[in-house]
């Protein structure tokens, strides 16, 4: 899940919003069900099929309409995971400690195969100001931990303007996640010049937040880069330059593009599962990682934050349901690719 969902969607996902209330519990099987692509959005608007989509509707609807779905062992409280024809797909939930335990729940029953599945980590995410725009996706190859370290508050600094994170060496080994470069390599090669879309109202938006920069006003495209993942929920200039830091730091393959709140988790869970050499991640832009249209901190969370497709919220944009689009049409790719081999 991104830095800037709402709290309303917060009050969903733990109503089991998107979840089929009397959904039936097929038998276990006599032998595991062979898991070719485990789909791991984080949360669902609504219902899984057939209105305003989350992360999870477009995959749901290609390739799980109708499927068996199955209650999770100590899974994500009130999700299900559905399967079918090899394809499973479960709602993880907001966090890194939701992420990391709904992951290993799910990876962890033994009424289903994961022996050569590939993992799909997908969702949207707030992106790189000066680089980025809003409706771009991206392959990441490496996940950073945007809260181990040291965070001083700025009024603490001696340096107002100095950056508000420092390195601890301690915390290298957990701090950041590299994945399989040679599959980052085959998998952008497939998805790079997928067609993606962004919207006028959007594009408006982007010209306006950042006066007719030529970055902020370009079609969005798909890129690969590096993600970092807080469960502090940062949003602005001092937090970006925290970024930018941390991946240049941890020598990351490529520059800091996406902040969100579980993927450092679920990839360093499918490290301890033995399956990060196949774990794919794929996010999209439907917010900035910067205040934007004169919005700051008080105006924007101050009386609770405005649901994404709000045109009340003073960062409103109409990009989110093109950028799911944008997201699925990179992700059909790779799942087709997966299907497809032989030896799986």
């Amino acid at each position: 899940m991104n830095k800037i969902l709402t709290a309303a969607l917060t009050i969903a996902l733990m109503c089991g919003a998107g979840l089929p209330s009397m959904a039936a519990q097929p038998a276990d099987s006599a032998s595991p069900l062979p898991v070719k692509v485990l789909v791991l959005p984080k949360f669902e608007i609504g219902e899984m099929t057939g209105d305003f989509p989350g992360e999870a509707q477009y995959y749901y609807e290609q390739y799980l309409n109708g499927a068996e779905e199955y209650d999770v062992p100590n899974g994500p409280e009130g999700s299900k995971l559905y399967y079918r024809d090899g394809v499973a797909l479960c709602l993880l939930g907001i966090g890194k400690v939701n992420a990391a335990l709904g992951t290993m729940a799910i990876l962890s029953d033994e009424r289903f195969d994961y022996s050569q599945a590939y993992i799909l980590d997908t969702g949207c995410a707030g992106s790189a100001a000066g680089t980025t725009v809003m409706g771009d996706v991206f392959l990441i190859t490496a996940a950073v931990d945007y809260d181990l370290g040291h965070h001083a508050d700025g009024r603490d600094l001696s340096d107002p303007d100095g950056t508000a994170w420092f390195h601890d060496a301690d915390f290298d080994s957990g701090a950041v996640v590299f994945l399989n470069q040679d599959l980052m390599d085959k998998v952008y090669t497939m998805v790079k010049n997928t067609p993606v879309a962004t919207t006028e109202r959007t594009r408006e938006f982007m010209r306006y937040s950042f006066d007719g920069a030529k970055w902020a006003v370009r079609d969005p495209k798909v890129f690969r880069g590096t993600t970092v993942t807080g469960d502090n929920y940062w949003k602005g200039a001092h937090g970006h330059e925290n970024a930018l830091l941390m991946a240049e730091t941890y020598q990351c393959p490529d520059p800091y593009v996406t902040t969100e709140m579980e993927d450092v988790a679920v990839a360093r869970t499918a490290e301890r599962m033995g399956m990060l050499d196949r774990l794919i991640i794929l996010r999209d832009s439907v917010n900035m990682d910067v205040f934007m249209a004169g919005a700051a901190p008080e105006s924007l969370w101050g009386d609770g934050e405005m649901p994404l497709s709000s045109e009340d919220s003073p960062e409103a944009a109409d990009i989110f349901a093109s950028a799911m689009k944008n997201n699925f049409d990179a992700g059909r790719i790779i799942i087709d690719w997966i299907l497809d081999k032989p030896d799986l």
